[in-house]
């Protein structure tokens, strides 16, 4: 049973869910788009990764402080190139598990690669930042960011990751958009309440990694409270 003032809360947000009307992501999107026009912040250019920004991507994938709280393997040099291959593969959203990557270039930055592997835009992929389709039935979209220990703590998580946010709701029109981040994660947790998103939910020991169970947090934010935030 609520009290009056739950109930009063319940009502307002079943009138709230009513007025944002049924599911209308704006599929199929393909981001090829964005590999003329990218998304910019002030400090950086958010393009598709692509296979041959395999050597800026190892230098934070083979990081133990990096994979201690994604769920990806050890890898060596081959592999690596090959997991940046698959990830720069996925360019259509339509369908559950559909995905696109987007590389976080700063301007400027020498790229670790030689010309052959730099991508097209000049400067160094120091990170990337993702966008899965969860549940198109219910337009439900999952966002995540990685970046390298060396750029970490000067603001360019939330610069993509805002931006990532932005470009999901203005252009893709989800109901919800929400992270699942390793619990022990402290600074994208951080990271997502910057981003006006809640901590839903943290489900106890949901995956085993690097030989233990691990917790998950769940974050979300509906399309009327990021409006409501960008107004």
């Amino acid at each position: 049973m609520h009290d009056s003032a739950s109930a009063v809360t319940d009502a307002e947000r079943t009138a709230l869910a009513v007025a944002d009307g049924p599911p209308a992501l704006r599929f199929p999107y393909d981001a090829a788009v964005l590999v003329d026009e990218p998304l910019r912040t002030e400090r950086l250019v958010l393009r598709p990764l692509e296979a041959s920004d395999a050597a800026d991507v190892f230098e934070y994938q083979r990081l133990a402080d990096v994979i201690r709280y994604l769920p990806w393997p050890e890898r060596d040099r081959e592999q690596a190139y090959a997991h940046t291959a698959k990830r720069s593969a996925g360019r259509v959203l339509e369908a559950d598990g559909d995905f696109v990557v987007l590389a976080m270039v700063r301007p400027g930055e020498r790229s670790v690669g030689d010309e052959g592997s730099r991508g097209t835009s000049v400067g160094r992929v120091i990170g990337d930042v993702m966008v899965r389709v969860s549940n198109a039935q219910h337009a439900q979209l999952e966002v995540g960011w990685v970046v390298h220990p060396d750029f970490q703590r000067r603001g360019y998580a939330s610069e993509a990751a805002g931006a990532l946010v932005d470009f999901a709701f203005s252009m893709l029109n989800p109901h919800r958009v929400q992270a699942f981040l390793d619990a022990r994660n402290e600074a994208s947790a951080a990271l997502c309440e910057r981003l006006g998103m809640r901590r839903e939910a943290t489900l106890l020991e949901e995956e085993f990694n690097d030989g233990e169970w691990q917790d998950t947090a769940v974050y979300g934010i509906l399309r009327r409270e990021w409006a409501a935030a960008r107004a």
